[in-house]
């Protein structure tokens, strides 16, 4: 045998070798899921898909082979408000354009009742095509229920926050395999927007959107995130700049958006070793600006601060892979609810004059932000970024306003406020309060009584008045006083 013979057989003997050498190793990497396979290496190449309709990718194969469909989705709702009662409510908050209900699982010890805890809230498929935060949303919820009565973060969840998973924003999307809803409108660019003077007739949003506006009218939602596919970050306001460029464009909270971005990023298996985002966080205007946002929205007009969570590279992953991505995302999860209560300043604002709940005003200095307290407990939850001094403010028309500087370490703080009424420049606020509209005679002789022999009874009586006063005043303070309780060293101020 010639030696070009023998060349060409060995060369041919390489390229069958290599040939079923690739062949076992694709076949070996569909069995077994690797860490690798979620590698955010891929996020430069995935991440610009998130602006466009990927409806028309592979149309030959059922890309929600696997998943729950909707019929299946509301099955497993239903099926978790019996199995676990105790702990939660099921509740629609409107319907789809072809009806279909929009269920939410409220998750707390005590469900469908008004306290004050933080109440935090989970979205998933906001973009028909993106279906893994729905069913993550499940796995979140089952997992809670399980372990709730044995492991201290489930506890601590559950007894100290109201938690909704609202699984599917866009079920006729995830139907039709696409990212709009049933009218082909993308439901993240239907919400009202600073910048852009879009969809301000509310009758024209779509539904989907109409009831997520809504519900954030019923419930003052603390935090929020929602859940979608195609990359692996955790975004955060503003998602839009002023002058409609790429660029960062940090919100007046930008501080303490970036700590809960980091929150979930390093809570996460791999987030936070992005090659793309440091940290695996990202301001959304620096990635890519977009406008009519839900994230935006929420903070502008509800008082609620949202991030955007990006957390699989791959849209529709094979369904074999979703109990890895709940394995990678259940710690990120679990602690971006658990840090509205392990974190922050926490608090109520009280009338010295009866010691009822004001549903007033938190502002911190240098801040552009308010956070209004509720009406019925006058209590309040501001998330701020810790290891930082800041100097926390209370107003309430009518009332004088407080203040007070706090040192914000890892834990979080307890400040109350006690606010005085104003004194009108007439006179005082009982003045005002008991003015009537006698004629001159009627007060003269009323004076002339109060100096006359009864001036010793009207003094005694004033002082036993004064006493009851205080009286109630220290009862009020002990009814009103709150119940939350939180994780961590937590230090108690009141003003």
């Amino acid at each position: 045998m010639s030696m070009d013979m023998k060349m060409n057989m060995l060369f041919f003997l390489v390229l069958f070798a290599s040939a079923i050498s690739s062949s076992l190793a694709k076949g070996s990497l569909q069995q077994t899921l690797l860490p690798s396979e979620f590698d955010d290496g891929s996020n430069a190449s995935s991440a610009r898909h998130l602006l466009e309709d990927e409806s028309q990718a592979q149309t030959s194969v059922d890309l929600a082979q696997g998943f729950m469909s909707n019929d299946e989705l509301e099955w497993a709702i239903q099926e978790f408000g019996q199995r676990c009662s105790n702990i939660s409510r099921v509740y629609s908050i409107g319907k789809s354009v072809n009806g279909f209900p929009l269920w939410v699982i409220e998750i707390s010890d005590k469900p469908g009742e008004e306290e004050t805890e933080p109440a935090f809230k989970y979205i998933g498929n906001v973009h028909g095509d993106e279906p893994v935060g729905r069913e993550l949303l499940i796995f979140l919820a089952n997992w809670l229920c399980d372990n709730h009565l044995k492991d201290p973060l489930a506890t601590l969840i559950v007894e100290n926050v109201h938690l909704h998973l609202l699984p599917s924003m866009n079920p006729d999307g995830f139907s039709l395999r696409k990212r709009g809803n049933a009218n082909n409108i993308d439901l993240n660019r239907d919400f009202p927007d600073q910048f852009v003077f879009i969809n301000d007739d509310e009758d024209s949003r779509q539904p989907e959107t109409r009831a997520i506006m809504n519900w954030l009218r019923d419930i003052r939602f603390t935090a929020s995130a929602t859940l979608h596919g195609g990359a692996l970050v955790a975004n955060y306001p503003w998602d839009g700049s002023d002058d409609k460029r790429t660029k960062y464009y940090g919100c007046p909270d930008d501080d303490a958006f970036r700590f809960m971005s980091s929150i979930y990023s390093h809570s996460h298996y791999n987030m936070s070793s992005s090659k793309e985002f440091l940290g695996g966080i990202t301001n959304g205007a620096a990635w890519y600006p977009l406008y009519g946002g839900m994230q935006d929205w929420n903070y502008i007009h509800a008082g609620c601060f949202e991030l955007t969570l990006e957390i699989s590279d791959n849209k529709w992953p094979n369904a074999a892979e979703l109990p890895f991505l709940w394995r990678y995302n259940k710690m990120s999860m679990l602690n971006l609810v658990a840090s509205l209560v392990k974190t922050g300043v926490h608090g109520r604002i009280y009338s010295s004059g009866d010691g009822r709940p004001l549903p007033g005003s938190i502002i911190v200095s240098g801040i552009n932000y308010t956070v209004r307290a509720g009406n019925t407990f006058g209590d309040y939850h501001r998330i701020l970024a810790p290891r930082d001094k800041y100097e926390v403010v209370a107003t309430m028309p009518g009332y004088k306003s407080k203040n007070t500087t706090i040192w914000l370490d890892e834990g979080p703080v307890t400040l109350d406020f006690v606010l005085d009424p104003e004194v009108s420049v007439k006179g005082s606020v009982l003045r005002n309060i008991y003015d009537c509209d006698c004629n001159g005679e009627s007060k003269q002789e009323f004076v002339q009584f109060l100096w006359g022999t009864h001036l010793e009874v009207f003094f005694v009586v004033i002082v036993v008045l004064g006493f009851l006063l205080l009286l109630f005043q220290r009862r009020q303070k002990v009814k009103f006083s709150t119940s939350r309780q939180s994780a961590g060293a937590k230090r108690t101020v009141e003003v």
